[in-house]
């Protein structure tokens, strides 16, 4: 299955885009079921570290064959995507043609620890708006894939918001289904203004989780430090 051609451009142009059914709800459930299994690296408490309220976890490697067949997918839909980015922003970066190798590139930078995530929320939780960059190598795009239906939980929209120079920020709240994946900006993507291309920035979060458990996936295509 490959992104279509429409929502890599809504990309380009928007900083996020929403792809449908990326996942089963067979693989979705599978994923929840595994919350509890020792295949994690490490956990983190949310409010400890006063990122919002609730936990996730980072897989560890070797990856779970499904999550490293969801980086890859990704990767491969959008490095052509990444490489315009690139042109777009004047960035350096360079996004070899398969997965393996980019990691490398991560991997000689000191960059070593596996980034694809698994996020719980329970009523009362909520992830406060941040950026996903752990280290000076990063692919501009990431992925969130819903795992939970929308009647398992009230409120928990997730958020992006949109930084302009020298103008107000804007909010795009989304509320993806079930198998669903939003794929956006890591940092920052170009917009179109009168002299061509200016660098936005893009944040994300979750808002309140108002009833219910609400769980997420992370694909990152780069490693951290």
């Amino acid at each position: 299955m490959q992104v279509q051609t429409k929502a890599l451009k809504e990309l380009l142009e928007n900083g996020f885009t929403v792809v449908p059914n990326v996942l089963s709800k067979s693989s979705c459930d599978q994923l929840i079921a595994l919350y509890d299994d020792e295949i994690y690296r490490s956990v983190i408490n949310m409010k400890r570290y006063n990122f919002g309220c609730g936990e996730y976890k980072y897989y560890s490697y070797p990856l779970p064959k499904l999550i490293r067949k969801l980086r890859c997918y990704f990767y491969d839909n959008l490095r052509p995507v990444a490489e315009e980015w690139a042109t777009r922003t004047n960035h350096e970066g360079h996004y070899p043609k398969s997965h393996d190798e980019y990691l490398q590139i991560c991997h000689d930078h000191e960059q070593h620890r596996p980034t694809p995530l698994i996020l719980k929320y329970g009523k009362g939780d909520f992830n406060t708006l941040h950026q996903d960059l752990y280290g000076d190598i990063h692919f501009p795009y990431q992925a969130a894939i819903m795992l939970s239906d929308r009647s398992d939980y009230t409120g928990g929209e997730f958020t992006l918001v949109e930084q302009r120079p020298r103008m107000q920020s804007v909010a795009h709240v989304l509320t993806p289904q079930k198998g669903d994946a939003i794929i956006f900006a890591v940092n920052e993507f170009p917009k179109t203004g009168k002299r061509g291309y200016y660098k936005a920035k893009l944040r994300h979060g979750v808002s309140v989780v108002r009833s219910g458990s609400r769980y997420t996936l992370g694909i990152i295509m780069h490693d951290a430090r």
